[in-house]
């Protein structure tokens, strides 16, 4: 079965080491929880809030050692008034054996407000 696994974190400033810091860190996180292998991975988008642009944060997947082939793309988030700042967002689309409820969706730093009533966030994860 493909599933989707969510994940977003934020950054404090615009610059690429920022960006590409917290999405190595976001990815994973990901990856560890969930026990994916890049072959059984379909691709994975990145967003990011239309005020972070020093850098694609895709570009750190190919620091994972085999994942060179895995299909990646970023896009800019719909700047909704009133919405999470500096946020990075990722969605991977992998084939897993796992149910729905057992996918572990990973919300780091202040991205935890967007979806608290998941269970594995930082503040909740060591509860």
């Amino acid at each position: 079965m493909i599933r989707g696994i969510r994940g977003a974190t934020t950054v404090s400033e615009n610059n690429e080491n920022a960006i590409l810091q917290a999405t190595w860190e976001l990815l994973d996180k990901i990856i560890a929880e969930n026990h994916l292998q890049a072959e059984s991975v379909a691709h994975i988008w990145f967003t990011v809030t239309s005020d972070l642009n020093a850098a694609f944060p895709a570009k750190v997947t190919r620091s994972f050692e085999g994942w060179d082939y895995v299909p990646v793309m970023c896009a800019t988030e719909i700047p909704v008034p009133g919405s999470l700042e500096m946020c990075i967002r990722i969605m991977v689309s992998a084939e897993t054996e796992k149910s729905q409820a057992d996918i572990q969706h990973i919300y780091l730093r202040d991205a935890e407000i967007l979806r608290p009533d998941l269970r594995l966030t930082d503040s909740k994860k060591s509860v």
